[in-house]
């Protein structure tokens, strides 16, 4: 016999490689073929079918005081190297079942209750021989004995015959055992396997059973070949039997036989005339169905006839015009008591022309002649009434506003300023509003004209009542005119500077500004309203344009909100970029020109006292804040105008200033403190005043520009005489640091230049007393400096042997720089109060000037002590005593 695959070693270990990483351990492997059929029936091994080499493997795994029990199929690779292709868990089989259509009996098939799929057939495997396959099942059914405690069911293969099979053949068969420490593998031997087939692949009700049975016979347990003939022996006189009753009941069938013919013999009678019956009854029910027909077209041509009746008087409704209103249309005043009506007729006439549109008319009445004839009627009303209606408007626009233009009342005059009210003028526009909503639903292109005829004839009444505002409020406000000339050299720095109160300029700024930018801003609402823009609300409800909260009362005479937003019952209007667009170009034509008399404000403000433009900007900035919405775009052009012709009015006159500082470069000659340094701490002081709101950065943009140009020619100036240059500095940046103290505590950018002029001061005050104190002590710092040139290159013991540094040479220079120590301090001093003009800087100079001189000498002696310990000069001690003296 040749020897099995399952104690091929090498397979064994090459499954054990294919499924290594996983804690499962191989029991038996065998090599099969693969093939597919159904259970209980042969396949035909087609194209699709054919025959795979596969391996079975059996394998367990031990987890958590249990073990698990697998059926891993490998198929070999491109390369033949074996590889996992399917995985079946054991507790999961049902079926074992052997083909009986197989002549050799070694093919069978597998049942798993888990399987997705039942409609696949399932694999078949064929072993290579009868012993392979008891082999194998043997070792699947002792497996699933111990694992699970039950066995699968077995078909075509009888479990005794296995058992004998077990008996005869002893095949090394694994054995699960579940000690405590997990199951153990263990070797079934030739005494052992009867124990297994009888335990395992026999339960105890099976056992019973067969020994009862083979009880009967007086057979023992051992007799199981002799007890199997009998079997068969039996089952053949019991199959002979049965042959045997069924041939001595043939008289019986034979009288059965002819009661059938007879009963069928009637049943084709009785088939024969129901047949007749059926015809019968199948030309009474086409003639029944034949009156329903034409009954139920008689109905339905009623009903439809009713419909269409119903229908046609629907539509000739729908196409008739009221007389009242074709006369509204083509002939009716538009007079104020008359606008109700017209009103009525605009909205039929909508309604009408909507209602012959799709999908409130039928397609199939469109193309009907007198629908086509009733909307061209209907079309000729719309466009007169359209014509009439903007020809009206257009005209009364026009006369309203030459009406109030024609009243002087209206305006400001010769010591009464007016503000305008425009309340009447929206109150009578209000008359038409509800007339223009209909328009534009009628002809949107009709609006164009009308808001031209409108913007063109409120624009007159604007400017009008801008310029006579504006010029009235020039000729009220009284303010002395303030110098222009603050940083002037040639005016003297005794020059008292005029510090009239012109506070009145930017009031009258401001009042300009709080009556007209509201005005122009509910004009703007207004008009977006009024005609027809879907845009959103120009100023929230309860807010005002300034940006203030406080809304007017509802009793407000002065109150513009006309309702224009309930005309057509639609609050919730989103805008368009381009209907904002087309409103922006409307607002620019309403509004043009009304800036100049602004400008002229300004102008005007700036001749009286320029410093006014930090006020104002502040004010305009205030106003600009509070235009938020998109609509009110010209008068947030106009305000951001304002804000530059202010901001350039401003930097005119800083750079003026600048010019008036740099003219001081021209003088020969100048010491002292510069006029321009306490002028420049007024005008700082005056402009802090003037701060308001957003102008702070306009105004420290103009204390970097004066600061850095007053620096800069102040360096120019002390370097026209480089005897005096620091005393000219130290003195300038101490008047600078003494008339900004205040400020520059409040101001940062002031407080950075303050800083500045600070180290500036310093390094002046440094300079002019190291010139002094060498002046006088030149030869005493100059040996000092020699020998801390050498300590870098020689050490200090070869010093004394240099030519010039001899404790001689010490000696003699101590004598001539030092014997007359008091004089020259007196003289130090003298020199350093020379040239100064600010007497009151001369004490902390003198101060800083015995410091420095005594941190120099005391350098000094500490280099003599090193150099030349033995010599001896005056003590440091005794020199600051001679300082404090003096």
């Amino acid at each position: 016999m040749a020897k099995s695959t399952a104690d091929d070693e090498e397979l064994r270990r090459a499954c054990e490689t294919a499924i290594d990483g996983t804690n499962q351990k191989i029991v038996m492997c065998m090599k099969v073929s693969k093939s597919r059929g159904i259970w209980g029936k042969s396949t035909l091994l087609g194209r699709g079918h054919m025959a795979k080499p596969r391996v079975l493997a059996l394998a367990t795994e031990s987890k958590a005081q249990r073990a698990k029990a697998f059926l891993r199929v490998l198929k070999y690779s491109s390369g033949g190297v074996l590889e996992p292709a399917k995985l079946y868990k054991l507790k999961h089989l049902s079926k074992v079942e052997v083909i009986s259509n197989d002549p050799s009996g070694c093919t069978f098939m597998l049942g798993f209750d888990n399987l997705r799929n039942q409609s696949v057939a399932p694999s078949q495997w064929t072993m290579r021989n009868i012993n392979d396959r008891n082999r194998l099942l043997l070792c699947i059914l002792n497996i699933c004995k111990e694992t699970m405690g039950q066995l699968p069911k077995v078909v075509g293969i009888d479990i005794v015959e296995l058992a004998l099979w077990a008996k005869e053949n002893t095949p090394t068969v694994t054995n699960q055992a579940h000690p405590r420490d997990g199951p153990i593998a263990s070797v079934v031997t030739e005494n052992d396997s009867k124990v297994t087939v009888e335990k395992d692949l026999v339960s105890q009700a099976e056992e019973e059973d067969m020994e009862a049975l083979l009880g009967t016979y007086v057979m023992g347990i051992g007799e199981a070949e002799a007890f199997s003939e009998r079997l068969k022996r039996e089952l053949l006189a019991l199959e002979a039997a049965n042959v045997h009753a069924i041939l001595e009941s043939e008289p019986l069938v034979e009288e059965v036989l002819q009661g059938l013919e007879t009963a069928t013999i009637c049943v084709e009678d009785m088939d024969e005339w129901l047949g007749i019956f059926n015809i019968k009854l199948r030309h009474m029910r086409q003639d029944i169905e034949s009156i329903e027909t034409r009954n139920n077209k008689l109905e339905m041509q009623s009903v439809n006839n009713e419909s269409l009746i119903k229908e046609l008087d629907k539509l000739l409704e729908r196409l008739r015009v009221p007389s009242e209103y074709a006369a509204s249309l083509t002939g009716g005043s538009f007079d104020e008591a008359r606008m109700l009506q017209n009103v009525e007729a605009c909205e039929w006439l909508t309604n009408a022309l909507q209602s012959l549109e799709a999908p409130k008319l039928d397609p199939s009445y469109a193309k009907m002649k007198a629908v086509k004839e009733k909307r061209s009627e209907l079309e000729k009303l719309k466009t007169t009434f359209v014509r009439r209606a903007s020809e009206f408007l257009r005209n009364y626009f026009s006369s309203l506003v030459d009406f109030m233009i024609s009243d002087k009342s209206y305006f400001s005059q010769r010591g009464q300023l007016k503000r305008p009210d425009h309340a009447d003028l929206r109150y009578k526009c209000r008359t038409y509003a509800r007339l223009l909503q209909h328009l534009k639903s009628l002809d949107k292109n009709c609006l164009g004209p009308l808001r031209n005829a409108y913007c063109h004839s409120l624009n007159l009444l604007l400017r009008r009542e801008a310029r006579e505002f504006a010029n009235e409020l020039r000729a009220s406000t009284k303010a002395p005119r303030n110098p222009s000339v603050w940083l002037e050299a040639s005016s003297g720095s005794n020059q008292t500077v005029n510090s009239a109160d012109t506070s009145t300029v930017s009031e009258a700024y401001a009042k300009m500004l709080t009556i007209f930018i509201p005005l122009l801003v509910d004009e703007s609402s207004f008009f977006a309203h009024f005609m027809c823009f879907e845009v959103p609300a120009l100023v929230p409800p309860g807010g005002h344009s300034d940006g203030s909260k406080t809304g007017p009362s509802d009793n407000d005479p002065n109150d513009d909100d006309l309702g224009i937003m309930d005309i057509d019952d639609n609050d919730s209007k989103t805008g368009n970029s381009a209907e904002l667009g087309t409103l922006n170009e409307s607002l620019q034509e309403l509004l043009d020109g009304i800036q100049e008399d602004f400008y002229a404000v300004v102008d005007w403000a700036y001749k009286i006292d320029p410093l006014r433009c930090i006020s104002m900007h502040g004010i305009t900035e205030r106003y600009l804040s509070g235009q938020k919405a998109d609509a009110a775009g010209f008068v947030r052009r106009l305000l951001d105008d304002l804000e530059s012709k202010i901001s350039l009015q401003f930097n005119r006159f800083v750079d003026e200033a600048c010019h008036q500082i740099e003219r001081n470069e021209r003088n020969v000659r100048q010491m002292g403190v510069l006029s321009y340094i306490p002028r420049f701490a007024t005008l700082a002081t005056r402009m802090e005043q003037y701060i308001q709101g957003q102008s702070r950065d306009l105004v420290d943009q103009a204390y970097t520009k004066f600061v850095s140009i007053m620096f800069a020619t102040l360096e120019k100036i002390a370097q026209t005489d480089p005897k005096v240059a620091d005393i000219v500095l130290l003195e300038n940046y101490a008047a600078f640091q003494n008339s900004l103290y205040d400020l520059a505590n409040v101001v940062p950018t002031l407080a950075k230049f303050y800083h500045q002029a600070s180290e500036s001061y310093e390094q002046a005050c440094t300079r002019h007393i190291n010139m002094i104190i060498y002046f006088q002590f030149e030869r005493l710092f100059q040996f000092a400096r020699k020998i801390e040139d050498l300590m870098y290159t020689i050490t200090p013991e070869e010093i004394p042997f240099q030519l010039g540094l001899s404790k001689m040479d010490l000696r003699k220079m101590i004598k001539t720089s030092l014997s007359g120590v008091d004089k020259s301090i007196t003289a130090m001093y003298r020199k350093l109060q020379k040239n100064l003009t600010s007497e009151e800087l001369l004490p902390s100079l003198w101060d800083k000037c015995k410091k420095e001189f005594l941190d120099k000498y005391e350098s000094f002696a500490q280099l003599v002590a090193k150099i030349y310990p033995n010599e001896t000069i005056p003590s440091v001690a005794g020199m600051k005593e001679l300082l404090a003296s003096m």
